[in-house]
C-alpha cells in the first residue's frame, strides 16, 4: 500500500476566514461536518427566498401592487438569477465556499432588513429581484460543494440531503407561518424571523465551511477508497489546464437535454411553492394559515422521500429506475390534483393525500437526478462540475421565467381575484345589510327611491322587491331596510369600486377553477416530457451491471496504488 503523502499546512487563525481550501481530503468526521453545514445553509437560504410565498397576498395588498406586477418581477428575478447561475460557473476557478459565505450574508440582510423596510412596492420588487440574483449563485455553489465532498457511491445520499434544502426551506416557511400568522398578522414578522436565521447560518458558514483544493476536486472519486490515489495524483494536476474548454464540453445533449428535462418536471414545484396560497385562497377559500398547513403535507413527504431515495439509490448503485418510477408516481398524483381544481367540495384531507403522492414521486425523481447529473458531468470532465451545474442552474431559472409569464397569461381570473377580491370582501363586510338591500332592489326602483323627493311608486316597488328576495316579511321590515340604506349609505368610493369591479370579480370566481385546472395539466405535460431525457444520462438501469462496474474500478485503483508502491520501494 502507498502511504498518503504528507499533508500540506492548511490556513490557520484569521486567515481561515477567506483561505478555505483543504490541501488533503478530509477525514470522515470533518467531511460530514462540511456536508452538514452545506445542507443547513441551503435550507436557510431557501427559507429566506420562499418566505414571501406564505404572505404574498398581504404584501400585494399592503403595497397596492397588482398580481401581474408581482408575478412579472418574480419572473424577471428568476431570469436575473439564471445569469447569476451561469456566472457562478466561475466557482470552478474561484472556489465555492467564499461564494457561499458572501451570498449567505447578502441574502440574509436583504431578507431581514431591505425587504421588510422597502418604502414602496416598486422598491420591494427590485430588492426581491436582487435576492434572486444572490440565490442564483448559491444554487450552483452549494451542490458543487456537495459533489466535492461525496464520492459517487454515496452521491445520491448526499444529494438527497442537499435537495432536502429547498424542500425543508419550504416546510419551515409553512410551519412557521401557519403557527405565527394568527398571532403576528404583519407579514414583516415572517421576514424578520427568516432574516435572523439567515444571519446565523452565514456566521456558521463563515467559521465552519471549507472546500477541497482545485487539484483534489478536479478528480473523480467513485468511493472513499480512492482517497489515497486522488491525493497522490493531485500534485500533478494543473487546475487551469483541466478547465480548458470546460464550457464547450458542457454543451452536449446529455447535459443540456437533462437540464431542460428536469426544469420542465419541476414546473409544478415552482408554481406550487410560489402560489399555492393564491391557489387555495382564491379557489377554495382557504386562509393563509390553513393553506400553509396543507403545504406541510407536501414538504414533509417530499423531504422524507428524498433522504430514503438517496440511501436506496446508493445501495443499489443505480439512478435511472428511481427517476422513472418517481416520474410515473408524480404524473398520477398531478393528474388527480389537476382534476380536483374544479371540484369545490374536495376535502382538506383529500388534497393532503394527493399532494403526498406527488411529493413522493417528485422526491424519488429529483434526488436520483441530481446524483446522476453530477455523475454525467464527471464522465465528461470532473474539473467542470460547477460549470455543468451552472448550465443546469441557468436552464432551470430560464424555464421558470417563461413558465411565470405563461402563468400570468393562463390565469387572468387569479389576477382579478387577488387584485380586487380583498377590497370587495372588506366592503361586503362593512356594509352587509346595505349591499344586500341594494342588490335585491331593481335598478329602476332603487333610482326612484334615491330621488328627492322619492318616487312613491318606485318606493312601493322597492318594498315588494325586498319581500320577494326574502329580506323582509312585511312592509314595515322593508321600510326599516330602506331607512338603513338612507341613514348609513355606502360611501361614494366604495360604491364606485363595487360598480367597477364587482361584476369582474364574480366572473373571475366562475372562471378561476377551470383556469387553474388547465395550468396544472400543463405542469403534468412538463413532467411527462421529462421521461425521455432519462435515457440520455450516464449510468446503468441494472444494479448488477452497476455493481460490476464499481468493482472493476476498485480493482484498477488498487492496481495503480500497488504499481506506485513498487516504484517507490
Amino acid at each position: 500500500m502507498v502511504e498518503i503523502r504528507t499533508r500540506a499546512q492548511d490556513p490557520s487563525g484569521i486567515a481561515r476566514l477567506w483561505k478555505r481550501e483543504l490541501s488533503s481530503y478530509p477525514d470522515p468526521v470533518r467531511r460530514y461536518m462540511y456536508l452538514g453545514i452545506t445542507v443547513f445553509v441551503t435550507i436557510v437560504s431557501y427559507y429566506g427566498l420562499y418566505i414571501q410565498g406564505a404572505v404574498a397576498t398581504k404584501i400585494i395588498t399592503d403595497y397596492q401592487i397588482t398580481f401581474a406586477q408581482f408575478v412579472s418581477v418574480t419572473a424577471i428575478g428568476n431570469l436575473l438569477g439564471a445569469f447569476a447561475s451561469v456566472a457562478a460557473g466561475l466557482a470552478d476557478r474561484w472556489g465555492r465556499a467564499n461564494l457561499v459565505v458572501v451570498g449567505l450574508f447578502l441574502s440574509a440582510f436583504l431578507v431581514a432588513f431591505a425587504l421588510p423596510h422597502a418604502p414602496n412596492g416598486t422598491s420591494y420588487l427590485y430588492i426581491f429581484a436582487l435576492l434572486n440574483v444572490v440565490e442564483g449563485v448559491l444554487l450552483v455553489a452549494t451542490p458543487a460543494l456537495i459533489r466535492d465532498f461525496s464520492p459517487q457511491l454515496g452521491r445520491a445520499s448526499a444529494m438527497g440531503f442537499w435537495t432536502v434544502g429547498p424542500v425543508l426551506g419550504s416546510l419551515v416557511v409553512t410551519a412557521v407561518s401557519s403557527n405565527t400568522l394568527d398571532q403576528h398578522p404583519d407579514w414583516r414578522f415572517q421576514f424578520y424571523i427568516a432574516g435572523s436565521v439567515g444571519i446565523f447560518s452565514a456566521i456558521v458558514a463563515l467559521f465552519g465551511l471549507r472546500e477541497l483544493s482545485p487539484q483534489l476536486r478536479d478528480q473523480m472519486m467513485v468511493s472513499v477508497r480512492d482517497r489515497q490515489l486522488v491525493e497522490i495524483r493531485a500534485a500533478g494536476i494543473d487546475p487551469e489546464e483541466a478547465l480548458q474548454g470546460s464550457w464547450k464540453q458542457m454543451m452536449r445533449v446529455s447535459i443540456l437535454g437533462s437540464a431542460l428535462g428536469i426544469s420542465l418536471f419541476l414546473m409544478f414545484y415552482y408554481i406550487f411553492v410560489g402560489f399555492f396560497i393564491v391557489y387555495f385562497g382564491t379557489t377554495f377559500g382557504y386562509s393563509e394559515a390553513r393553506a400553509n398547513a396543507l403545504g406541510n403535507w407536501y414538504w414533509l413527504a417530499n423531504a422524507i422521500t428524498l433522504v430514503i431515495a438517496g440511501v436506496l439509490s446508493d445501495k443499489l448503485r443505480v439512478r435511472k429506475p428511481f427517476m422513472a418510477v418517481g416520474a410515473v408516481i408524480a404524473l398520477i398524483g398531478s393528474g388527480i390534483f389537476a382534476s380536483l381544481a374544479t371540484k369545490a367540495e374536495t376535502s382538506y384531507y383529500t388534497f393532503a393525500i394527493v399532494l403526498t403522492v406527488i411529493a413522493i414521486g417528485a422526491g424519488l425523481t429529483y434526488c436520483a437526478w441530481m446524483a446522476n447529473f453530477t455523475e454525467t458531468v464527471e464522465r465528461i470532465n470532473p474539473a467542470a462540475t460547477a460549470t455543468g451545474l451552472a448550465v443546469w442552474g441557468g436552464t432551470i431559472r430560464t424555464v421558470v421565467t417563461v413558465a411565470l409569464f405563461g402563468f400570468l397569461l393562463a390565469l387572468p381570473a387569479a389576477s382579478t381575484l387577488v387584485d380586487h377580491g380583498p377590497r370587495l370582501q372588506t366592503i361586503l363586510a362593512k356594509y352587509p345589510d346595505q349591499i344586500a338591500t341594494a342588490q335585491a332592489i331593481t335598478p329602476e326602483h332603487l333610482a326612484g327611491v334615491q330621488k328627492t323627493p322619492p318616487d312613491l311608486a318606485a318606493a312601493q316597488g322597492a318594498l315588494d322587491d325586498l319581500k320577494k328576495a326574502g329580506l323582509a316579511k312585511t312592509d314595515e321590515d322593508a321600510i326599516k331596510r330602506l331607512q338603513q340604506l338612507g341613514n348609513e349609505p355606502i360611501s361614494a368610493n366604495d360604491t364606485w369600486y363595487l360598480k367597477k369591479y364587482a361584476e369582474d370579480v364574480q366572473q373571475a370566481q366562475l372562471d378561476n377553477p377551470a383556469q387553474w385546472r388547465n395550468w396544472w395539466w400543463a405542469c403534468f405535460v412538463g413532467q411527462a416530457l421529462f421521461v425521455p431525457f432519462i435515457f440520455i444520462m450516464a449510468g446503468h438501469w441494472n444494479p448488477k451491471k452497476a455493481r460490476e462496474e464499481a468493482d472493476e474500478h476498485e480493482r484498477l485503483v488498487q492496481e495503480e496504488l500497488d504499481r506506485l508502491a513498487a516504484q517507490r520501494g
